[in-house]
Protein backbone atom coordinates (compact mmCIF):
# COMPACT_ATOMS: atom_id res chain seq x y z
CA UNK A 1 0.00 0.00 0.00
CA UNK A 2 2.62 2.49 1.20
CA UNK A 3 4.54 1.16 -2.43
CA UNK A 4 1.44 2.80 -4.44
CA UNK A 5 1.60 5.76 -2.71
CA UNK A 6 4.87 6.03 -3.39
CA UNK A 7 4.51 5.85 -7.22
CA UNK A 8 1.19 7.90 -6.79
CA UNK A 9 3.07 10.70 -5.10
CA UNK A 10 5.81 10.88 -7.42
CA UNK A 11 3.25 10.74 -10.72
CA UNK A 12 1.84 13.44 -9.74
CA UNK A 13 5.16 15.74 -8.67
CA UNK A 14 5.90 14.89 -12.36
CA UNK A 15 3.06 15.75 -13.59
CA UNK A 16 3.02 19.04 -11.24
CA UNK A 17 6.29 19.57 -12.29
CA UNK A 18 6.16 19.32 -16.06
CA UNK A 19 3.64 22.32 -15.66
CA UNK A 20 4.89 24.68 -14.00
CA UNK A 21 8.18 24.21 -16.28
CA UNK A 22 5.26 24.76 -18.93
CA UNK A 23 4.21 27.56 -17.25
CA UNK A 24 7.47 28.87 -16.81
CA UNK A 25 8.54 28.85 -20.55
CA UNK A 26 7.83 32.12 -21.79
CA UNK A 27 8.79 31.39 -25.01
CA UNK A 28 5.14 28.84 -25.25
CA UNK A 29 1.94 30.79 -25.68
CA UNK A 30 -1.45 29.12 -25.27
CA UNK A 31 -5.12 31.07 -25.81
CA UNK A 32 -8.30 30.91 -28.00
CA UNK A 33 -11.56 32.36 -28.81
CA UNK A 34 -14.87 30.32 -28.79
CA UNK A 35 -18.81 31.49 -28.88
CA UNK A 36 -21.70 29.51 -27.67
CA UNK A 37 -25.25 30.78 -28.94
CA UNK A 38 -28.67 30.28 -28.87
CA UNK A 39 -30.95 31.71 -31.53
CA UNK A 40 -35.03 31.95 -32.11
CA UNK A 41 -36.19 32.75 -36.02
CA UNK A 42 -39.45 34.10 -35.83
CA UNK A 43 -39.70 32.75 -40.16
CA UNK A 44 -40.40 30.03 -41.94
CA UNK A 45 -37.14 27.09 -42.23
CA UNK A 46 -39.29 25.57 -44.61
CA UNK A 47 -37.39 24.63 -48.11
CA UNK A 48 -39.56 26.83 -50.58
CA UNK A 49 -39.84 30.08 -48.56
CA UNK A 50 -39.02 31.55 -51.02
CA UNK A 51 -40.03 30.03 -54.05
CA UNK A 52 -43.97 30.13 -52.09
CA UNK A 53 -43.30 33.09 -49.73
CA UNK A 54 -46.76 33.60 -49.04
CA UNK A 55 -47.70 30.03 -48.65
CA UNK A 56 -45.06 30.04 -45.37
CA UNK A 57 -46.07 33.98 -44.17
CA UNK A 58 -47.07 32.52 -40.90
CA UNK A 59 -45.10 29.20 -40.31
CA UNK A 60 -43.79 28.88 -37.19
CA UNK A 61 -40.48 29.97 -35.38
CA UNK A 62 -37.51 27.54 -34.78
CA UNK A 63 -34.56 27.50 -32.32
CA UNK A 64 -31.26 26.25 -32.13
CA UNK A 65 -27.95 26.08 -29.64
CA UNK A 66 -24.48 26.37 -31.74
CA UNK A 67 -21.20 26.88 -30.92
CA UNK A 68 -20.44 28.81 -34.22
CA UNK A 69 -16.68 28.54 -33.21
CA UNK A 70 -14.55 27.00 -30.70
CA UNK A 71 -10.46 27.86 -31.11
CA UNK A 72 -6.86 26.57 -29.59
CA UNK A 73 -4.31 28.79 -29.81
CA UNK A 74 -0.52 27.01 -29.83
CA UNK A 75 2.62 28.85 -30.52
CA UNK A 76 6.35 28.65 -29.47
CA UNK A 77 9.31 31.15 -29.71
CA UNK A 78 12.56 29.02 -30.80
CA UNK A 79 14.75 31.91 -30.61
CA UNK A 80 16.40 33.77 -33.35
CA UNK A 81 13.52 35.42 -35.11
CA UNK A 82 12.07 32.02 -35.04
CA UNK A 83 8.36 31.56 -34.52
CA UNK A 84 5.65 28.77 -34.78
CA UNK A 85 1.84 29.38 -34.68
CA UNK A 86 -1.05 27.07 -34.62
CA UNK A 87 -4.60 27.75 -34.69
CA UNK A 88 -7.18 24.65 -34.51
CA UNK A 89 -11.03 25.12 -34.48
CA UNK A 90 -14.19 23.24 -33.96
CA UNK A 91 -16.67 24.74 -36.14
CA UNK A 92 -20.68 24.10 -35.31
CA UNK A 93 -19.56 21.12 -33.38
CA UNK A 94 -16.48 20.11 -35.01
CA UNK A 95 -18.21 17.66 -37.78
CA UNK A 96 -16.40 17.64 -41.14
CA UNK A 97 -19.46 15.44 -42.51
CA UNK A 98 -23.00 16.78 -42.44
CA UNK A 99 -26.85 16.71 -43.43
CA UNK A 100 -27.90 19.45 -45.18
CA UNK A 101 -31.20 20.19 -47.27
CA UNK A 102 -30.15 21.87 -50.65
CA UNK A 103 -32.80 24.94 -51.12
CA UNK A 104 -31.66 25.61 -54.34
CA UNK A 105 -31.95 21.54 -55.50
CA UNK A 106 -35.96 21.68 -54.16
CA UNK A 107 -35.01 20.81 -50.56
CA UNK A 108 -33.17 17.73 -51.48
CA UNK A 109 -31.34 16.18 -48.42
CA UNK A 110 -27.92 15.65 -49.33
CA UNK A 111 -24.63 14.37 -47.46
CA UNK A 112 -22.06 17.18 -47.77
CA UNK A 113 -18.39 16.92 -47.29
CA UNK A 114 -17.76 20.23 -45.75
CA UNK A 115 -13.77 19.63 -45.07
CA UNK A 116 -11.44 16.54 -45.01
CA UNK A 117 -11.93 15.33 -40.82
CA UNK A 118 -13.60 16.44 -38.31
CA UNK A 119 -12.10 19.79 -37.13
CA UNK A 120 -10.23 22.67 -38.89
CA UNK A 121 -6.74 23.44 -38.90
CA UNK A 122 -7.11 27.22 -39.55
CA UNK A 123 -3.58 28.25 -38.83
CA UNK A 124 0.15 26.29 -39.35
CA UNK A 125 2.96 28.54 -39.96
CA UNK A 126 6.81 28.87 -39.15
CA UNK A 127 7.56 32.77 -39.20
CA UNK A 128 10.98 33.96 -39.84
CA UNK A 129 11.00 37.72 -38.30
CA UNK A 130 14.43 39.89 -39.69
CA UNK A 131 12.39 43.28 -37.65
CA UNK A 132 9.02 44.77 -37.30
CA UNK A 133 9.41 45.92 -40.97
CA UNK A 134 9.73 42.57 -42.22
CA UNK A 135 8.84 39.29 -41.66
CA UNK A 136 8.21 36.08 -43.74
CA UNK A 137 5.46 33.49 -42.63
CA UNK A 138 5.13 30.29 -44.63
CA UNK A 139 2.17 27.82 -44.35
CA UNK A 140 -1.43 27.67 -43.59
CA UNK A 141 -2.17 31.30 -42.77
CA UNK A 142 -4.88 33.98 -42.39
CA UNK A 143 -6.01 35.20 -45.93
CA UNK A 144 -7.04 39.16 -44.34
CA UNK A 145 -9.18 40.27 -46.88
CA UNK A 146 -12.59 42.55 -44.90
CA UNK A 147 -12.78 43.74 -42.19
CA UNK A 148 -14.37 40.28 -40.78
CA UNK A 149 -11.39 38.02 -41.80
CA UNK A 150 -8.40 40.57 -40.58
CA UNK A 151 -10.41 40.21 -37.07
CA UNK A 152 -12.50 37.52 -36.50
CA UNK A 153 -12.37 36.72 -33.05
CA UNK A 154 -15.46 37.48 -31.16
CA UNK A 155 -14.52 40.78 -29.36
CA UNK A 156 -14.05 42.15 -33.12
CA UNK A 157 -17.82 42.61 -33.74
CA UNK A 158 -20.94 42.97 -31.68
CA UNK A 159 -23.52 41.05 -32.95
CA UNK A 160 -23.75 37.29 -31.85
CA UNK A 161 -22.51 35.92 -35.01
CA UNK A 162 -19.93 37.47 -37.30
CA UNK A 163 -21.42 40.18 -39.53
CA UNK A 164 -23.33 38.45 -42.36
CA UNK A 165 -22.89 40.80 -45.33
CA UNK A 166 -19.15 39.74 -45.52
CA UNK A 167 -19.39 35.91 -44.13
CA UNK A 168 -22.09 35.34 -47.21
CA UNK A 169 -20.35 36.58 -49.19
CA UNK A 170 -16.27 35.52 -48.74
CA UNK A 171 -14.94 32.92 -46.83
CA UNK A 172 -14.72 33.13 -43.28
CA UNK A 173 -12.27 32.69 -41.56
CA UNK A 174 -10.66 32.67 -44.96
CA UNK A 175 -7.57 30.63 -44.88
CA UNK A 176 -4.98 28.74 -46.94
CA UNK A 177 -1.75 27.25 -47.06
CA UNK A 178 0.72 29.79 -48.91
CA UNK A 179 3.70 32.36 -48.44
CA UNK A 180 3.13 35.79 -46.58
CA UNK A 181 5.62 38.73 -46.28
CA UNK A 182 4.21 40.98 -43.65
CA UNK A 183 5.31 43.60 -41.08
CA UNK A 184 5.34 47.42 -39.48
CA UNK A 185 6.84 50.58 -40.54
CA UNK A 186 5.79 53.35 -38.69
CA UNK A 187 1.91 53.92 -39.13
CA UNK A 188 1.73 51.50 -41.14
CA UNK A 189 1.39 47.83 -41.57
CA UNK A 190 1.35 45.72 -44.48
CA UNK A 191 0.99 42.22 -45.84
CA UNK A 192 1.04 40.48 -48.84
CA UNK A 193 0.26 36.85 -49.60
CA UNK A 194 1.08 33.86 -52.55
CA UNK A 195 -1.76 31.33 -52.09
CA UNK A 196 -3.54 28.84 -54.27
CA UNK A 197 -6.27 30.04 -56.35
CA UNK A 198 -9.83 29.19 -54.88
CA UNK A 199 -11.63 26.58 -56.80
CA UNK A 200 -14.94 27.12 -59.24
CA UNK A 201 -16.34 24.26 -58.62
CA UNK A 202 -17.36 25.49 -55.25
CA UNK A 203 -18.64 28.85 -55.91
CA UNK A 204 -22.49 29.11 -55.57
CA UNK A 205 -25.45 31.48 -56.24
CA UNK A 206 -26.36 31.87 -52.73
CA UNK A 207 -22.96 32.07 -51.31
CA UNK A 208 -20.58 33.84 -54.36
CA UNK A 209 -16.91 32.49 -53.53
CA UNK A 210 -17.51 31.20 -49.79
CA UNK A 211 -16.69 27.48 -50.09
CA UNK A 212 -13.99 28.43 -52.92
CA UNK A 213 -11.09 28.07 -50.43
CA UNK A 214 -12.42 24.05 -49.23
CA UNK A 215 -11.21 21.00 -50.53
CA UNK A 216 -13.26 17.87 -50.40
CA UNK A 217 -10.00 16.19 -50.87
CA UNK A 218 -7.03 15.18 -48.68
CA UNK A 219 -5.38 18.11 -50.26
CA UNK A 220 -5.67 21.81 -51.75
CA UNK A 221 -5.39 22.20 -55.38
CA UNK A 222 -2.79 24.54 -56.70
CA UNK A 223 -3.43 24.27 -60.29
CA UNK A 224 -4.03 28.01 -60.41
CA UNK A 225 -2.43 30.80 -58.05
CA UNK A 226 -3.70 34.24 -56.26
CA UNK A 227 -2.38 36.98 -54.48
CA UNK A 228 -3.80 39.19 -51.43
CA UNK A 229 -2.82 41.90 -50.47
CA UNK A 230 -3.71 44.10 -46.87
CA UNK A 231 -2.40 48.05 -45.62
CA UNK A 232 -3.67 49.05 -42.12
CA UNK A 233 -2.92 53.33 -41.11
CA UNK A 234 -2.98 54.24 -37.79
CA UNK A 235 -1.66 57.67 -37.91
CA UNK A 236 -4.98 59.23 -36.59
CA UNK A 237 -5.01 58.00 -32.39
CA UNK A 238 -7.85 55.69 -32.03
CA UNK A 239 -8.64 54.98 -35.59
CA UNK A 240 -7.52 52.32 -37.81
CA UNK A 241 -8.25 52.51 -42.02
CA UNK A 242 -7.16 49.53 -43.42
CA UNK A 243 -7.76 48.42 -47.15
CA UNK A 244 -7.54 44.91 -48.79
CA UNK A 245 -7.55 43.07 -52.16
CA UNK A 246 -7.13 39.86 -53.64
CA UNK A 247 -6.69 38.78 -57.46
CA UNK A 248 -6.59 34.63 -58.69
CA UNK A 249 -8.35 32.43 -61.16
CA UNK A 250 -10.40 29.51 -60.29
CA UNK A 251 -11.75 27.97 -63.12
CA UNK A 252 -9.80 24.61 -63.66
CA UNK A 253 -8.17 24.78 -60.30
CA UNK A 254 -9.86 21.29 -59.28
CA UNK A 255 -9.13 17.98 -59.46
CA UNK A 256 -9.36 15.90 -61.56
CA UNK A 257 -7.74 18.52 -63.91
CA UNK A 258 -10.19 18.77 -67.38
CA UNK A 259 -7.95 19.61 -70.32
CA UNK A 260 -10.63 20.44 -72.32
CA UNK A 261 -13.44 22.78 -72.93
CA UNK A 262 -14.74 25.28 -70.04
CA UNK A 263 -12.17 23.75 -67.43
CA UNK A 264 -9.23 24.97 -70.72
CA UNK A 265 -10.75 27.82 -72.58
CA UNK A 266 -11.67 30.40 -69.56
CA UNK A 267 -9.82 31.11 -66.50
CA UNK A 268 -12.76 32.56 -63.80
CA UNK A 269 -11.01 35.82 -62.46
CA UNK A 270 -11.52 36.63 -58.69
CA UNK A 271 -11.07 40.14 -58.10
CA UNK A 272 -12.24 41.63 -54.73
CA UNK A 273 -11.51 45.24 -53.27
CA UNK A 274 -12.31 46.46 -49.46
CA UNK A 275 -12.05 49.06 -47.13
CA UNK A 276 -13.14 49.28 -43.67
CA UNK A 277 -12.14 50.77 -40.52
CA UNK A 278 -12.19 50.62 -36.64
CA UNK A 279 -12.57 53.48 -34.52
CA UNK A 280 -11.91 53.23 -30.61
CA UNK A 281 -12.70 56.18 -28.64
CA UNK A 282 -14.32 58.95 -25.92
CA UNK A 283 -16.25 55.29 -25.01
CA UNK A 284 -17.62 54.63 -28.69
CA UNK A 285 -16.52 51.44 -31.00
CA UNK A 286 -17.42 52.37 -34.76
CA UNK A 287 -16.59 49.92 -37.09
CA UNK A 288 -17.38 49.69 -40.80
CA UNK A 289 -16.48 48.19 -44.33
CA UNK A 290 -17.61 47.67 -47.73
CA UNK A 291 -16.92 44.81 -50.10
CA UNK A 292 -16.89 44.49 -53.86
CA UNK A 293 -15.85 41.37 -55.86
CA UNK A 294 -15.86 40.32 -59.07
CA UNK A 295 -15.95 36.75 -61.10
CA UNK A 296 -14.72 36.63 -64.57
CA UNK A 297 -16.76 33.98 -66.87
CA UNK A 298 -19.29 33.96 -64.49
CA UNK A 299 -21.86 32.25 -66.68
CA UNK A 300 -19.43 29.35 -67.68
CA UNK A 301 -19.32 27.85 -64.16
CA UNK A 302 -22.38 26.18 -64.69
CA UNK A 303 -20.61 24.33 -67.61
CA UNK A 304 -17.64 23.17 -65.96
CA UNK A 305 -16.86 19.38 -66.05
CA UNK A 306 -16.81 18.61 -62.25
CA UNK A 307 -20.41 20.71 -61.92
CA UNK A 308 -21.70 18.54 -64.77
CA UNK A 309 -20.60 15.54 -63.26
CA UNK A 310 -23.45 14.37 -60.70
CA UNK A 311 -20.86 12.23 -58.90
CA UNK A 312 -18.49 14.66 -58.07
CA UNK A 313 -18.46 15.85 -54.78
CA UNK A 314 -18.91 19.71 -56.35
CA UNK A 315 -22.06 22.06 -56.70
CA UNK A 316 -23.91 20.94 -59.77
CA UNK A 317 -26.85 23.48 -59.82
CA UNK A 318 -27.71 26.96 -60.38
CA UNK A 319 -25.54 29.59 -61.55
CA UNK A 320 -23.32 31.68 -60.19
CA UNK A 321 -22.97 35.82 -60.16
CA UNK A 322 -20.55 37.89 -61.89
CA UNK A 323 -20.96 40.61 -59.08
CA UNK A 324 -21.18 40.49 -55.54
CA UNK A 325 -21.37 43.04 -52.31
CA UNK A 326 -21.24 43.79 -48.78
CA UNK A 327 -21.07 46.90 -46.79
CA UNK A 328 -21.81 47.24 -42.66
CA UNK A 329 -21.36 49.65 -39.87
CA UNK A 330 -22.16 48.97 -36.41
CA UNK A 331 -21.78 51.44 -33.76
CA UNK A 332 -21.71 51.00 -29.69
CA UNK A 333 -21.17 52.82 -26.64
CA UNK A 334 -19.71 52.07 -23.37
CA UNK A 335 -22.80 53.17 -21.03
CA UNK A 336 -21.17 51.97 -17.95
CA UNK A 337 -18.10 53.98 -18.66
CA UNK A 338 -20.80 57.22 -16.72
CA UNK A 339 -20.68 54.75 -13.76
CA UNK A 340 -17.44 55.24 -11.53
CA UNK A 341 -17.68 51.91 -10.14
CA UNK A 342 -18.37 49.90 -13.17
CA UNK A 343 -15.67 52.00 -14.38
CA UNK A 344 -12.89 51.01 -11.69
CA UNK A 345 -14.46 47.06 -12.26
CA UNK A 346 -13.12 47.78 -15.68
CA UNK A 347 -17.04 46.56 -16.60
CA UNK A 348 -18.40 47.85 -19.65
CA UNK A 349 -21.59 47.90 -21.22
CA UNK A 350 -22.08 48.20 -24.99
CA UNK A 351 -25.49 49.50 -26.18
CA UNK A 352 -24.72 48.83 -30.21
CA UNK A 353 -27.09 49.31 -33.34
CA UNK A 354 -26.11 47.78 -37.10
CA UNK A 355 -27.10 47.79 -40.21
CA UNK A 356 -25.66 45.94 -43.17
CA UNK A 357 -26.48 44.77 -47.01
CA UNK A 358 -25.18 42.14 -49.54
CA UNK A 359 -26.20 40.47 -52.37
CA UNK A 360 -24.13 37.19 -53.19
CA UNK A 361 -25.94 37.20 -56.78
CA UNK A 362 -25.90 40.94 -57.21
CA UNK A 363 -25.35 40.53 -61.33
CA UNK A 364 -28.49 38.56 -63.27
CA UNK A 365 -25.90 35.78 -64.79
CA UNK A 366 -27.91 34.62 -68.39
CA UNK A 367 -30.97 36.66 -67.11
CA UNK A 368 -31.24 34.08 -63.89
CA UNK A 369 -32.33 36.05 -61.02
CA UNK A 370 -32.55 35.11 -57.28
CA UNK A 371 -34.14 37.83 -55.41
CA UNK A 372 -33.84 36.62 -52.05
CA UNK A 373 -30.12 37.26 -51.74
CA UNK A 374 -30.62 40.92 -52.06
CA UNK A 375 -30.67 41.50 -48.06
CA UNK A 376 -30.62 44.26 -45.68
CA UNK A 377 -30.50 43.60 -42.36
CA UNK A 378 -30.71 46.01 -38.64
CA UNK A 379 -29.32 44.77 -35.48
CA UNK A 380 -29.67 46.45 -32.31
CA UNK A 381 -28.19 45.13 -28.80
CA UNK A 382 -26.00 44.90 -26.10
CA UNK A 383 -22.58 43.87 -25.14
CA UNK A 384 -21.65 43.09 -21.55
CA UNK A 385 -17.95 42.53 -20.65
CA UNK A 386 -17.55 41.18 -16.78
CA UNK A 387 -13.92 41.19 -17.51
CA UNK A 388 -12.38 42.22 -20.87
CA UNK A 389 -11.77 38.33 -21.99
CA UNK A 390 -15.45 37.24 -21.57
CA UNK A 391 -18.69 39.20 -23.47
CA UNK A 392 -22.08 38.24 -23.10
CA UNK A 393 -23.97 39.04 -25.92
CA UNK A 394 -28.17 39.65 -26.95
CA UNK A 395 -29.69 41.47 -30.10
CA UNK A 396 -32.64 41.40 -32.33
CA UNK A 397 -32.15 41.34 -35.29
CA UNK A 398 -33.77 41.56 -38.27
CA UNK A 399 -33.10 40.53 -42.36
CA UNK A 400 -35.60 43.00 -44.93
CA UNK A 401 -35.59 41.17 -47.98
CA UNK A 402 -38.10 42.27 -51.49
CA UNK A 403 -41.41 43.00 -50.87
CA UNK A 404 -42.50 39.73 -52.33
CA UNK A 405 -40.42 37.32 -49.91
CA UNK A 406 -41.07 37.48 -45.70
CA UNK A 407 -38.91 39.37 -43.40
CA UNK A 408 -36.92 37.25 -40.92
CA UNK A 409 -36.55 38.90 -37.44
CA UNK A 410 -35.08 36.75 -34.98
CA UNK A 411 -33.59 36.96 -31.17
CA UNK A 412 -29.75 35.85 -30.71
CA UNK A 413 -28.29 35.49 -27.01
CA UNK A 414 -24.41 34.30 -27.16
CA UNK A 415 -21.42 34.27 -24.72
CA UNK A 416 -17.95 34.20 -26.07
CA UNK A 417 -14.52 34.71 -24.55
CA UNK A 418 -11.14 35.39 -26.10
CA UNK A 419 -7.24 35.60 -24.53
CA UNK A 420 -4.14 33.72 -23.75
CA UNK A 421 -3.91 31.49 -20.69
CA UNK A 422 0.30 31.47 -21.01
Amino acid sequence: MKKVNVITASAVFVVLSTMNAIAQDKRLSIGGYGEAVFSRNYFSDHVSRYSQPEAHKDDPSHGRFDIPHAVIYLGYDFGKGWKLGTEIEFEHGGNGIAYEKEDEEGGEWEQETEKGGEVELEQFWIQKSFGKWANIRAGHIVVPVGLTNAHHEPLNFFTVYRPEGENTIMPSTWHQTGVSFWGRYKDFRYEAQLLAGLNADQFTNTGWIRKGHKSPMEFDVANKYAVALRIDNYSIPGLRIGISGYYGHAIGNSYPRNANGVDEEYKGVVAIGAIDFTYKAHNWIVRGQADYGYLGDAEQLKYVYNRLNSKSPYKHSAFVSKNAYAVGIEAGYDIFSQIPKMREDDKKLYVFGRYEQYNPYASKTKGTDYGYTEVKRVAAGVNYHPVPQIVIKAEYSKRFLKNIYNDEPSINVGVAYEGFFL
